[in-house]
């Protein structure tokens, strides 16, 4: 059996099956290497569908392999633009070039680049995938001789086995990728692994924690419909960070109010998860002090927002009919999290929470008395955030104004 029939049982049988794509990557180089190819740099590019990223792809040297992401503004920056990924994806056909005698005044910068680190062949081709997507492939050598018509054909007829290992990756990759940008991770990780069916509901313990941007209703009637898009990305792009950073998770978007929860495994827990409620929150008001710096050096009106703490039981999963199915998360702890968010309208505070949830962090948050809450028969005692001079303060009068207020 020649070099590359052997390599295309592995890709099919064992490939297939690995969900290791630095590992198929990996074998492939090393393989054709031993077959005679004089690979020096690899790079496998594959497209997929995803709001946030365009591609994901995985590069190969002698000294290692590692995968990395692209993201959609990848696409209009100077790396793509003019690259081979551009050339093959448009003209649909493979590049072949040499690095020797490059002009830099008209050559991409990719192509320079490997020039200065001594390669001296460049050959881009196509991967095809069973869906009819197209995807890319870049090969690098530092042969004196180049890649010859043998060393082409022979990558050239290794890659449909490398297409069949790696499309089912990229398809779990893609649909993992959807669910996560969608629901999050914990959810996310639930619905792939089938535990969570309609009318199914996980329950468990959690800080949850509600942010609401302020005043958006009168805001977007001012502005155009960029600049809505503009001022909900930048908050959005500020919570979900602070979030994740200490180790929330982002569950659901409900117009311009964020729903987040810590989740609680265990009792030794909960103080640990209030503590990291706490500093998502702190973190969303420096956050949002420093978009409104940005904002105003834009000429654009400031954001406020409002946010609610609470702990306690929720439950989530999929509800709807058979054909149409949505996630969402329910429970007292959520609903008093985001009643509690309205008060800070009233009472003057940007970020309040429940009693169980400031015991966790006393040196962050101060107690603003008992109030009543929409809902519950009786007061309930809730607790400030206390805010650092560097996080700004609430845009005056948009608290106390009536006639002002979402």
């Amino acid at each position: 059996m020649d070099a590359i029939a052997q390599l295309t049982n592995w890709m099919i049988a064992e490939g297939r099956r690995s969900d290791d794509p630095e590992k198929v990557v990996s074998y492939f180089c090393s393989s054709l290497i031993e077959a005679g190819v004089p690979l020096w740099r690899v790079n496998i590019g594959q497209r997929f569908a995803n709001p946030l990223l365009i591609a994901w792809g995985i590069g190969w040297t002698p000294d290692g392999t590692e995968s990395y992401d692209v993201t959609h503004e990848t696409m209009l920056t100077d790396g793509y633009v003019g690259s081979s990924f551009e050339y093959i994806l448009e003209h649909r056909k493979p590049l072949h070039k040499s690095l020797r005698q490059l002009d830099p005044k008209t050559e991409h910068s990719s192509y320079l680049d490997f020039a200065e680190l001594g390669g001296t062949d460049y050959y881009a081709t196509l991967l095809y995938y069973g869906d009819g997507s197209l995807h890319g492939c870049t090969f690098v050598t530092r042969s004196p001789e180049g890649f010859s018509p043998r060393h082409l054909k022979m990558i050239e007829d290794a890659l449909p086995a490398l297409s069949s290992a790696l499309e089912p990756v990229t398809m779990r990759k893609s649909s993992k990728g959807l669910l996560r940008t969608y629901l999050g991770d914990g959810p996310s990780d639930a619905v792939w692994n089938g535990r969570i069916k309609r009318g199914e509901r996980t329950t468990l313990d959690a800080v949850v924690m509600f942010s609401d941007l302020r005043g958006f209703t009168a805001l977007s009637d001012r502005a155009s419909e960029e600049d809505v898009f503009d001022m909900l990305s930048g908050y959005f792009d500020l919570v979900v960070q602070s979030v994740e950073e200490n180790g929330g998770d982002i569950l659901k978007f409900m117009g311009d109010g964020i729903l987040s929860i810590f989740t609680v495994a265990t009792q030794e827990d909960l103080n640990d998860q209030c503590k990291r409620a706490a500093r998502a929150a702190q973190s969303v008001l420096t956050g949002l002090a420093a978009l409104n710096h940005r904002r105003e050096e834009a000429r654009k009106p400031p954001l406020d927002i409002g946010i609610g703490i609470n702990v306690g039981q929720v439950s989530y999963g999929n509800i709807g009919s058979p054909g149409r199915l949505d996630f969402t998360v329910l429970g007292r702890a959520v609903n008093l999290a985001s009643r509690i968010e309205v008060l800070t309208k009233s009472l003057g505070h940007r970020v309040l929470a429940t009693s169980a949830v400031a015991a966790a962090s006393p040196d962050l948050f101060s107690a603003c008395g008992f109030h009543e809450v929409r809902g519950l028969a009786g007061s309930i005692e809730l607790y400030s955030l206390v805010e650092k001079e560097h996080q700004g303060s609430p845009i005056p009068g948009r608290h106390i104004d009536p006639d002002n207020m979402d």
